[in-house]
C-alpha cells in the first residue's frame, strides 16, 4: 500500500524550516517546548478534544510529551503543525497544518484545534485561509482536504467559508477513543482558489 505521508527530501524542505505566517490577527510559527503553559491551558478543556484525534491533557506533561513529538517532526521533516499566536494577547491558542501531504500526488490534508475561548471569532477561518495560501503558491499543492466528524458543525462551517467544496461522507474512516467514526470530507483545489481569489 502507498504511504501518504511526506517524502521528506522534497525540494522544499518545508517542515524542516516551517517559516512564520501572519495575517490580521494572528501569527502562525513553529511549535516549541516552551508553549507547553499556553498548550496545556486550551487543550485541556475537554470540548476543545472532543472531536479531534488526542484526549484532553490531564497534566502538563502530557502537553510536553505532544510537544516532543512534534519538535522531532520537524527534524525529521514530517508533516507536523504550525502554532496559532494570537499577536495582540502574544500567547499560543491553538495549532493548524497539514497532517498528510502527497508530494507525488499534488494533495495534503489540513487540520487544526483552537482554545474554546476562541470559538466563533473566525480565528480558524483567518488562519486556514493563510494555509490554504501557503500551500498552493509554496508547496505547490494542487487539492487540499480537510475531514471532520458529523457533528463538528463548527469545524464544517470553517471550510465552507474557505471556499471548500463538500465531497460526500466517508463512512467510518475513522478509528479514535474506541470507535469508528464517519467523516465529512471537503476539498478545494488550486483551480477553485485562484478563481475565488480573482
Amino acid at each position: 500500500m502507498l504511504k501518504t505521508m511526506i517524502i521528506t527530501s522534497t525540494p522544499y524542505n518545508v517542515f524542516r524550516n516551517l517559516p512564520v505566517l501572519e495575517t490580521g490577527r494572528l501569527r502562525m510559527r513553529r511549535l516549541s517546548m516552551r508553549d507547553a503553559g499556553d498548550m496545556f491551558e486550551y487543550a485541556s478543556v475537554p470540548e476543545v478534544a472532543e472531536h479531534v484525534l488526542w484526549e484532553y491533557h490531564r497534566n502538563i506533561s502530557d502537553s510536553m510529551h505532544y510537544l516532543r513529538i512534534v519538535t522531532q517532526q520537524y527534524i525529521d521533516g514530517i508533516p507536523s503543525p504550525w502554532g496559532i499566536v494570537h499577536k495582540e494577547l502574544g500567547k499560543l491558542i491553538g495549532t493548524i497544518g497539514f497532517h498528510i501531504w502527497s508530494y507525488p500526488n499534488g494533495y495534503a490534508e489540513a487540520g487544526y484545534a483552537i482554545s474554546k475561548d476562541f470559538w466563533n471569532m473566525g480565528i480558524v477561518t483567518e488562519a486556514f485561509t493563510e494555509i490554504i495560501r501557503f500551500g498552493f503558491e509554496d508547496m505547490n499543492l494542487n487539492r487540499i482536504e480537510a475531514t471532520c466528524k458529523l457533528p463538528n458543525l463548527a469545524s464544517e462551517r470553517v471550510m465552507q467559508k474557505c471556499n471548500m467544496n463538500f465531497e460526500g461522507i466517508l463512512r467510518k474512516r475513522l478509528y479514535a477513543k474506541g470507535e469508528f467514526h464517519d467523516l465529512k470530507m471537503y476539498s478545494l483545489l488550486k483551480t477553485d482558489w485562484e478563481t475565488g481569489i480573482k
